[in-house]
């Protein structure tokens, strides 16, 4: 069977799996669809060790094809994305009588898949890239010094992969090279040298990379890149390689809208099941590298707000300037805020934002702490706020006795005892708290990082902490 667009779409709806719909999910969702009686139906699961804090990490097994396929996920604990999506094809592969039956039986008895997710479940614990021992378990393949490192080195040892997938995240900053289109999934196939050189088993990576692309060029047309391939000697995909496993680097990015990645979730589903009809059926054999080679290489030019020939002044001088800003997420517990950030200020015609702003005419206005009161967190409301901030002012004080780092949403920042400056132009690594306007009105507000249109009603989806 040749699964075509209609039938991706349909497949996912059927089994994306509902319990992960919210990407900070930590090892304790995922035991209970591991230990499920439905997943056990099709897939033989062995724990293969466990963490540094002693969590479980477990491999799962599909077909008994003579084309051997290893894939993992997670190895970083803030990439959770694929994660979400081998669930989802957990539920697929176990499901029937739903007219994919012809199609799992080809890939039951052309391939034997062994899938590790979450193979760094310390790391998203924390929702962090390292391992507990502060390790990157992405830079260990050579010194394989983690627990969890040496694990997956132990597995492909052991299983000697004809195909390898090492499933990641990339930041949300990535886009096509020339557009404002941010990078929706990330292929590569790791160079095993220095060279970049390309023996059959390379080769064979980029032929498949080719049949993903695309399928997903149906669903995300001139949203797919290239990752960088410069060799790193400690990484694992690169290593796999030289091992001798196709391997095929897939990472997620952003797709406009897409906070927890649900979007991105499901192009991988559809990336890693085309990949496997092509390697089922040997049709990856007929694709052009050429083709591989003319998928553009990621770019790096995207913020989260851009503004445009803002009028800043200093000193007495004038002058119009583009400004970057972007958000960067502070965990807290099972949850997180954003620190808006000035990242850049200057000449950013080469740059996008996912909202980007051309404010001619305007000018930058420093932002103020509003004074005259002290607010109690229970009596202050949006109305109160938004009227706070046609005034200029970007912060208040409370007198709640909470500790900095508690989160709120209100679109304005709230302290405590720290100090709130004010600067009267904009700068570069500040806290993106200022306005735009007129002499006469102020049109927009930044605080911490948001762009307020102020003629319009709010929305409300601010992640904000009391400083």
């Amino acid at each position: 069977m040749n699964l075509v667009k209609e039938d991706f779409i349909r497949a996912f709806s059927l089994y994306e799996e509902k319990a992960l719909r919210y990407r900070r999910f930590k090892h304790a969702d995922i035991l209970p669809l591991l230990q499920g009686k439905e997943i056990s139906k099709r897939f033989t699961i062995e724990e293969i060790g466990r963490s540094v804090e002693d969590r479980s990490i477990f491999k799962l097994k599909y077909g008994q094809g003579a084309i051997k396929v290893l894939l993992w996920s997670q190895m970083h604990g803030d990439e959770p994305t694929a994660t979400m999506a081998l669930f989802d094809l957990f539920n697929f592969f176990n499901g029937e009588a739903d007219g994919f039956d012809a199609f799992r039986k080809v890939i039951a008895e052309k391939l034997t898949l062994y899938f590790i997710p979450m193979l760094n479940p310390d790391g998203a614990e924390r929702y962090q890239r390292r391992t507990a021992m502060d390790v990157d378990m992405n830079r260990d393949a050579r010194a394989v010094a983690t627990v969890e490192g040496a694990l997956l080195k132990e597995q492909a040892m052991l299983l000697e992969p004809n195909f390898a997938f090492n499933l990641h995240n990339q930041n949300n900053y990535y886009n096509i090279p020339g557009t404002a289109t941010p990078v929706t999934i990330s292929l590569l196939a790791p160079a095993y040298d220095y060279a970049r050189s390309v023996n059959e088993v390379r080769a064979d990576a980029m032929r498949v990379i080719v049949g993903i692309n695309k399928i997903l060029q149906e669903f995300i047309p001139n949203a797919v890149a290239k990752y960088d391939d410069e060799h790193t000697p400690r990484g694992f995909g690169d290593n796999f390689q030289k091992w001798g496993a196709s391997t095929i680097l897939i990472e997620s990015g952003a797709f406009a809208g897409d906070t927890e990645k649900l979007e991105v979730r499901k192009y991988n589903f559809i990336a890693l099941l085309k990949a496997f009809q092509e390697i089922a059926s040997g049709s990856y054999s007929v694709h052009d590298i050429a083709d591989y080679n003319a998928i553009p290489f990621n770019d790096e030019k995207l913020h989260d707000v851009l503004i445009r020939n803002l009028s800043i002044e200093r000193n007495g001088k004038k002058m119009l300037v583009d400004v970057g800003i972007r958000q960067n997420e502070k965990t807290v517990v099972d949850d997180y805020y954003v620190e808006g950030l000035i990242e850049d200020i200057g000449d950013l015609q080469d740059f996008y934002g996912y909202t980007d702003l051309d404010v001619e005419g305007l000018q930058f206005i420093p932002a103020k702490l509003y004074s005259e009161r002290i607010f109690s967190l229970a009596k202050l409301s949006p109305s109160n706020v938004v009227k706070l901030l046609k005034q200029g002012f970007a912060a208040i004080r409370v007198s709640d006795k909470v500790d900095a780092g508690m989160m709120h949403s209100f679109p304005i920042q709230i302290l405590t005892d720290t100090h709130f400056e004010s600067r009267m132009s904009p700068l570069i690594g500040d806290d993106a708290d200022f306005f735009i306007g007129s002499d006469s009105e102020i049109r927009y507000a930044l605080v911490n990082g948001y762009l307020i249109d102020l003629k319009v009603e709010m929305d409300g989806k601010f992640k904000n902490s009391i400083l």
